[in-house]
Parts: C-alpha cells; structure tokens; sequence
C-alpha cells in the first residue's frame, strides 16, 4: 500500500495535537475580549434606559467616552448579533436577547463585586476590578464567589 502523501501525514499529525492548556487559556480569554464590547455596550445601554428611560447614541458615547462614530459601529455590530434595535436619531433599544444578555453582566460584576469588597478591597478598586473581572470569570468560579459571600 503506498504511503499516504506528506501534506496528508502532516495534517493527521497536526489533528493529533492538543493545544497545551496555556494556550486553550488564551484562546478563551481572546474570546472573553471579544465579548466584553458587547456586554459592555448592552449593560450601558440598559443603564441608560433605566436611568433616562431610553439610550441614545450621544448619550452612550458620553456613558462609554468614545466618540460617535464608535459608538455607531458597535451598535451597528450589536443589531446584526440580534442583541438591539435602532434607528437613525432614535433611541437604541435591547431586544429580549440583549436585555437577557444585561441582566446577566448585570449579576456577575454584582457578585464579583461582592465578592471583592468580602474580601477588604476598597470600593472604588473593587468597583474598577470588577469591571474587568467579570467578563472573564467561568461559571464555576463565580458561583464559588457567590457561594463565599456573608448569607443575609
């Protein structure tokens, strides 16, 4: 039987290969990366229609401090994930996936948040932190954070 051609015994070589569990690690923090402008985008904007009863562009550029160009892209981006709507010079509103997807940023930095001011760290670096944190978090360690908090 002839043997396979190179490319083919490279390929197979190559699938056998697991990415070490460094990289799987930043594999899954680029994807957190690429998720934090969306779940940042929609917690603002739930933020917003909670405080002013609805979310404009200008006002999301100014909540977010990005320009107005920015923040058209990203909602352009948001509408096509199916997580808003909009229109030109009209509100921005979260569809049922976006308000889901709000809901649950909302309660992880709440729990991250908790969690580090459980912990002594001041408010306003646990404020900061937190933001960071939570877009990282597994599900499992933040249901650890959760269950280490004070009951009542």
């Amino acid at each position: 039987m002839p043997a396979a051609p190179r490319s083919a015994r490279a390929t197979t070589a190559r699938a056998k290969v697991r990415p070490s569990p460094t990289v799987e690690a930043l594999r899954q923090t680029r994807a957190a990366h690429a998720n934090e402008l969306a779940e940042d985008y929609v917690e603002a904007i739930a933020a917003l229609a909670a405080r002013c009863g609805e979310a404009r562009l200008v006002d999301l550029a100014r909540e977010l401090g990005v320009t107005h160009v920015t923040v058209h892209r990203a909602i352009l981006r948001l509408a096509r994930a199916g997580l808003v709507t909009s229109e030109p010079y009209r509100a921005i509103f979260l569809t049922d996936r976006g308000r889901a997807l709000a809901e649950t940023c909302r309660t992880r930095h709440e729990t991250v948040f908790a969690f580090l001011r459980s912990l002594g760290v001041p408010e306003a670096v646990a404020r900061r932190d937190a933001e960071g944190i939570e877009h990282h978090v597994s599900p499992e360690t933040l249901a650890a954070f959760a269950k280490a908090l004070p009951k009542g």
